[in-house]
């Protein structure tokens, strides 16, 4: 999958009381125990997810593996590059972090998505139309920061 290729949906930030190196491992927890619940294996079943457990290195590097997503590429604290598909969609959401001064990183979060077919824009209305993707953006953020802070 061409991650760049896929259709911008939108950027979420979050400036957090923390170091990059604290802010990159509370991304990775954040990220395992978020998409490494059993209600997300359950629905990465049901849309057909590529990826439908969690495998892999821990911390998170290339090749590792949670329910919806692959980790694509992994810069520890600077960038980590998720991608995943299923029946209705291909997407990738790429975190990056950047130092903002003594003890503060701004971490971003960027969506990237394709929903091709009827069932693609049905499942677009659903996720995106109603608010939804955000809301879960901004809590997976505000995650990370408790975890970092």
């Amino acid at each position: 999958m061409q991650t760049a290729s896929l259709p911008y949906i939108d950027e979420h930030a979050k400036v957090i009381a923390a170091g990059a190196d604290d802010v990159w491992r509370g991304l990775g927890d954040t990220l395992d125990r978020s998409f490494s619940r059993p209600g997300m294996a359950l629905y990465a079943r049901l849309v057909g997810s590529a990826d439908r457990t969690a495998s892999g290195p821990r911390p998170l590097a290339e090749g590792s593996t949670f329910p919806g997503f692959r980790v694509a590429a992994a810069v520890p604290g600077r960038e980590l590059v998720l991608e995943g598909r299923h029946r209705f969609s291909s997407y990738a959401l790429i975190f990056r972090l950047e130092h903002v001064g003594p003890g503060r990183s701004r971490l971003r979060a960027e969506s990237r998505a394709a929903f091709p077919g009827v069932a693609g824009r049905c499942y677009r209305a659903l996720v995106i139309g109603t608010g939804g993707h955000v809301v879960g953006m901004r809590r997976l953020l505000s995650g990370i920061r408790r975890r970092s802070e």
